[in-house]
């Protein structure tokens, strides 16, 4: 059990049937009145971010998330196949539990499959990868004092934005979380 006075970014609980994470959390004492606890939570089931105030004493059990390290191996239709690098135990997990977090990631690579009580419900793909230019407009040197960038799809079929220098077949970095080009590659 955790109470609310003990939260911290990150940790997990059971709230009202449900999967909790904090992502914010603040502490207040009113001049006049009990103190409470404000917090920012995300459900780790859906996504839904709610804000909710707590008092300081409320006590809600921990949620521990389970995280496995896993080997993306293929997609087949719909499905996205992954085998546990431990047990050697192969997974298919849905695209709509998947969403947008595989679209950075190619096939052997590892990710991290999140589970509460054996369900699994998310992927956590690796922060950073580099991966290739498959198509972009060709590069020219001009005014990039300003960071002026192009669209280009890189070897997952996702497209993102780099700048004008970045040619097709080059391999860039990119953060998996906002989708941002990070730099070059050297081969």
């Amino acid at each position: 059990m955790i109470s609310a006075g003990e939260f911290r970014n990150g940790v997990t609980m059971e709230y009202e049937g449900d999967v909790y994470q904090v992502l914010e959390f603040q502490h207040v004492k009113p001049g006049k009145g009990a103190a409470f606890v404000r917090t920012k939570l995300r459900n780790v089931i859906t996504g839904a971010v709610v804000e909710k105030t707590f008092r300081p004493s409320e006590k809600m059990p921990t949620a521990f998330i389970e995280r496995a390290n896993m080997q993306y191996l293929y997609k087949d239709g719909d499905m996205y196949n992954f085998m546990n690098t431990e047990t050697f135990d192969q997974v298919a997990i849905n695209e709509e539990l998947v969403g947008d977090t595989m679209k950075f990631v190619k096939e052997n690579e590892e990710v991290k499959t999140l589970a509460y009580k054996g369900k699994i419900f998310g992927i956590e793909p690796p922060l950073f990868v580099e991966l290739e230019i498959t198509e972009t407009e060709p590069g020219f040197a001009g005014n990039t004092a300003q960071g002026a960038t192009k669209p280009a799809v890189v070897e997952t079929g996702a497209q993102i934005q780099v700048p004008l220098f970045i040619n097709q077949g080059e391999m860039v970095k990119i953060d998996t979380r906002t989708g941002e080009y990070l730099g070059r590659v050297q081969k």
